[in-house]
């Protein structure tokens, strides 16, 4: 016997809670996950389909004409009434309406779409329809009579009518219904399972449908195109009295009013100023705009802070970390994994830069152990006496990892163990600066995907310091920061020459950290099979794979974080 479903409307809207998006509800028929990220979460994402759909809608955007009170209708027979914003508490929706056209009495909601009418069964996906019907429901709301609606293509250039009838009105209200429970209960929707939809959404690299459901269910691995290349880099500007404006789509960077340089604002993921750098305001507020941050570094390279738009909207997101930092255990599991990998990956470095004479192989075997008692850790400070034990062993043999070159004045590239503060030699002042591009790097990425940089797990919180950021760089210090400081040297990038006594340490000149910079940034573009999913990345985007990959475990999609170890 088939069970009869019991329509159960939401009460009218009171207080504070914001109306739903008639887009959204096309987004929940679509893919209620969907809907979840960009409703709940504050997720977005741009792709070629939002571009183009932006382009077609500029016109109609563009308010015009007026629409009359329901009573005057059949006296309007003419009526073209363009971006009309309509809101209702009693169905608890609001819709900016591309187009109203009257038709014997009665209102025509016209909505646009990018592409060709679909060749399908009522002329149109259900979606589209059901977004239609939402118009045409707010409509009815303030008092107006609708029966039909209008799909226009503007890619063949054809309308579809749409019909208002029982059936559709009924999806519509279930979809409306829906989409407030799922938004109320607070319960991110699973993926969806191998579906085609996924690789067609702008959203695929923040969903991870496929991984995710590779975590949690096992099967076949993820598909690569979950993970499009981007090829925004970072813009750096370290000399003396620069200054940085916008012209049209590009940044312009000059010296003494002479042009030196140029960026496209499009290939631009973050503008890094060191030293006493000019921005124009016009030009900060487009990066913000944009969602472009600007980091502000001192000329010896320390971080002052950074400039950013209004952020990311995922409070969601950041509930759940504040939640789970105040838990010893999970702190502890998660401090656990990622001390786990950086010995492993420290491990991997050893292995593929060893220059000694026989193998290390009784150093592996300790690092191995290491790593199975920081499996084991029963609290922190166990933890971190396991790691340093590590770090000594591993920097005990970084001088090996270098070839011979030659000394340039009191300079060399001679290792006797790892110094920060401050460096006492190049090595160090390398690595240092290093970890510090890390940092800023994580510190970004972090941010980009809802996390709060400063709110850790391992790292406990001090004032000034971005916790989260030096807990996720731990599995990515040896195989980012110590690899491009290997390479670096051995490929003589960096030269003994290229450094300076600053402030009681060693300090890379202006033109060595230009040279580094370039070497550290290549090491990110570097792309690598993901020893998880089995597709091809950047490092760059691999970070931030594993940060959205942290905040599934911490909203409770995933059982456990997975951490990167490289082969």
């Amino acid at each position: 016997m088939e069970q009869q479903e019991l329509p159960l409307p939401f009460p009218e809207l009171t207080g504070d809670t914001p109306p739903l998006p008639a887009r959204m509800v096309n987004e929940f028929s679509y893919c209620p996950r969907l809907a979840y990220l960009e409703w709940v979460q504050g997720e977005w994402e741009a792709s070629h389909h939002t571009v183009e759909g932006d382009a077609v809608h500029k016109r109609v955007d563009k308010p015009g004409g007026a629409l009359p009170e329901p009573d005057e209708i059949e006296d309007t027979p003419k009526l073209h009434a363009r971006s009309v914003t309509l809101e209702s508490a009693q169905i608890g929706l609001v819709a900016k309406l591309d187009l109203l056209e009257a038709d014997g009495g009665s209102v025509v909601p016209v909505d646009y779409k990018r592409g060709k009418r679909p060749h399908v069964d009522k002329g149109a996906y259900e979606p589209e329809r059901i977004q239609l019907c939402a118009q045409g429901l707010l409509l009815e709301a303030h008092g107006y009579t609708v029966d039909h609606g209008i799909l226009y293509f503007a890619g063949s250039k054809e309308r579809v009518q749409v019909e208002f009838d029982a059936e559709l009105r009924a999806l519509t209200q279930s979809a409306i219904n829906g989409l407030r429970l799922m938004a109320a209960a607070g319960r991110i929707p699973p993926p969806l399972e191998d579906s085609p939809k996924c690789p067609r959404c702008s959203l695929v690299g923040i969903c991870l449908p496929d991984e995710v459901n590779f975590l949690k269910k096992g099967g076949p691995s993820p598909r690569p195109m979950a993970v499009n290349r981007d090829e925004a880099m970072p813009v750096y500007v370290q000399a003396n009295h620069a200054k940085v404006a916008k012209k049209g789509e590009r940044l312009e960077i000059s010296i003494d009013d002479a042009k030196v340089s140029h960026a496209r604002l499009i290939d631009t993921s973050q503008l890094v100023l060191m030293g006493n750098v000019y921005v124009t305001t016009p030009t900060l507020q487009e990066l913000m705009r944009r969602e472009i941050p600007v980091s502000w570094y001192s000329y010896g390279g320390w971080f002052l802070g950074h400039t950013v738009g209004v952020g990311h909207k995922n409070v969601e997101l950041r509930t759940a970390q504040y939640k789970a930092s105040f838990d010893p255990q999970t702190c502890l599991r998660l401090a656990r994994g990622w001390v786990e990998a950086k010995i492993a990956n420290q491990r991997v470095i050893l292995r593929r830069n060893w220059r000694g004479d026989s193998p290390p192989d009784e150093l592996q075997t300790a690092l191995k152990n290491d790593i199975r008692h920081a499996r084991l850790a029963k609290n922190q400070e166990e933890l971190l006496g396991i790691e340093g034990a590590a770090a000594a062993r591993y920097f005990g043999v970084f001088g090996e990892f270098l070839k011979p070159t030659e000394s340039a004045g009191d300079f060399s590239f001679d290792f006797a163990g790892r110094n920060r503060r401050p460096p006492p030699d190049p090595v160090n002042a390398l690595l240092s600066f290093a970890y510090a591009m890390l940092t800023r790097t994580l510190h970004q990425t972090l941010s980009g995907v809802g996390l709060d940089p400063y709110r850790g797990f391992y790292h406990q919180p001090r004032y000034g310091r971005p916790s989260l950021a030096l807990d996720m760089m731990e599995p990515f210090r040896p195989i980012l920061a110590d690899s491009a400081v290997l390479t670096a040297i051995n490929n003589g990038e960096v030269r003994p020459s290229d450094f300076v006594r600053a402030g009681g340490g060693v300090a890379l000149s202006p033109e060595g950290r230009k040279r580094f910079i370039g070497a550290f940034e290549r090491r990110l573009s570097q792309e690598i099979t993901h020893p998880i999913f089995g597709y091809r990345l950047s490092y760059r985007r691999l970070l931030e794979v594993q940060a959205r990959l942290l905040g599934r475990f911490l909203l409770g999609e995933l059982d456990d974080n997975p951490n990167l170890i490289v082969r």
